[in-house]
C-alpha cells in the first residue's frame, strides 16, 4: 500500500460507512510515545510502486518516538473509527474457526517491525493480537516480503493479511477485506505563525502551496484550489523543507506522515497542521482494510464481528493513543 491514490469514482466509497471522530480522553505524556509512521491509500496510475504498497515512511521523523515537543499539547485526541454503533453486527457461527494465520510486512514503523525480541510488533501487530483475543482462537502472525503477501493468501500460506494494505479495486478482483480499520486522510501544513482553523479554496487564492508531483494530494489541489499556485516536488524531503524555509505557504500531503513530521526533530517545531482533514475517497482512498481469500466469507465476519468488539470496548481508541501521539484527524 505505498503507492498515490488513483482517482476513482466517488460511487466506490459510498457503501462504505461514515467516518465517525471519536473524542478521546487525553494522552498522558509518560504514554505519548509513537514511532514514525506513513500510509496511503489506492495506487496511482503513475507510481512505479506495487499496487497497495504504502509510501515510504518519511525520513527524520524518528524524533516523534518519544512524543516530541509538541505531544503533551495534542488533547483531547481525535481518533478515527469506521464502526456504528447503531449497526452492532451479531455474532458469526465460528465454531470452524480454529486457527487464524495472520500474514504481515517486515519493515514498515510504526505499523510493522521486527522487534528486540525477534518477534513481529507494530501497529498492525497488536491490532491483529487483539483480534485473537475477542474471537478468542489461536493465531500465529508471520512476517514476509510486502510483494509476497497476496500470493502467499491466494495460494492458502496464509489466512488474512494485516499489513497496512489499501482497498482498491485491482485488489479487490483478487481477495475480500474487511470493515476498513484505519485510513490517511489528507491535510495542510503550515509554518506555525500562518496556521489557519479552517480551508477553504478562497482562503488559499493567491498562495504557494506545495504537493508531490504526480500524486493524488496535487490533482486535489488541482481540482479544487484553482486559484493557490501550486507548486510540485519530487519528494517529501524537498517539500517539507521548503516549507520549513518559508518558500511555500502551505503543502498538503498524507496527514499521518505529517503528523509525525511535525512532532519530530526534523520539523525543528517549524510547523503545524492548519484546517481539519480532507477524506475524499476519490481522491484518497477507501481505506484500509483486512485481507482475505476470495469466498472467505466466514473469516471475513468474524473480523468485523471482532474489530467491531475492540471499538465498542474501547481498546481500538487506547491502542491508536499508543501509537499516534498527533492526531493525522
Amino acid at each position: 500500500m505505498r503507492p498515490q491514490p488513483i482517482l476513482l469514482p466517488d460511487v466506490l466509497f459510498s457503501g462504505l460507512r461514515a467516518i465517525l471522530l471519536v473524542a478521546a480522553v487525553s494522552l498522558p505524556a509518560a504514554l505519548a510515545g509513537a514511532v514514525s509512521a506513513h500510509a496511503q491509500a489506492a495506487p496511482a496510475a503513475n507510481s512505479a510502486t506495487p499496487a497497495g504498497k504504502p509510501a515510504t515512511p518519511a525520513q527524520g521523523i524518528q524524533g516523534g518516538t518519544q512524543g516530541g515537543p509538541q505531544a503533551a499539547q495534542v488533547a483531547p485526541q481525535a481518533v478515527p473509527g469506521f464502526w456504528d454503533p447503531r449497526r452492532r453486527p451479531d455474532r458469526p457461527d465460528m465454531s470452524r474457526l480454529t486457527v487464524i494465520r495472520f500474514l504481515t510486512e517486515t519493515d514498515y514503523p510504526p505499523f510493522n517491525f521486527t522487534g528486540p525480541d525477534g518477534n513481529p510488533a507494530g501497529f498492525n501487530v497488536d491490532y491483529a493480537r487483539l483480534i485473537c483475543e475477542e474471537i478468542k482462537v489461536t493465531c500465529t502472525i508471520q512476517m514476509r516480503r510486502f510483494e509476497t503477501l497476496v500470493d502467499s493468501l491466494t495460494t492458502n500460506r496464509g489466512d488474512a493479511i494485516i499489513a497496512s494494505l489499501a482497498v482498491t479495486p485491482q485488489l479487490r478482483a483478487k481477495v475480500d477485506f474487511s470493515d476498513p480499520y484505519y485510513r490517511a486522510p489528507a491535510r495542510f501544513a503550515s509554518r506555525r505563525d500562518a496556521v489557519m482553523p479552517e480551508i477553504r479554496p478562497e482562503y488559499l487564492e493567491g498562495k504557494k502551496v506545495g504537493a508531490i508531483s504526480g500524486s493524488s494530494h496535487e490533482a486535489y489541489l488541482k481540482s479544487q484550489f484553482t486559484d493557490a499556485q501550486i507548486i510540485g516536488f519530487p519528494n517529501d524531503d524537498a517539500l517539507r523543507s521548503a516549507l520549513r524555509r518559508g518558500e511555500v505557504d502551505f503543502i498538503f500531503g498524507d496527514a499521518i506522515s505529517l503528523a509525525f513530521w511535525i512532532n519530530g526533530t526534523d520539523s525543528a517545531e517549524c510547523c503545524a497542521f492548519s484546517g481539519g482533514p480532507f477524506v475524499e475517497s476519490r481522491y484518497f482512498g477507501e481505506g484500509i482494510g483486512i485481507a482475505v481469500r476470495k469466498g472467505n466469507d466466514v473469516m471475513r465476519q468474524a473480523l468485523n464481528w471482532a474489530m467491531f468488539r475492540i471499538w465498542e470496548k474501547g481498546r481500538y481508541t487506547d491502542l491508536w493513543l499508543r501509537y499516534f501521539s498527533v492526531s493525522p484527524f
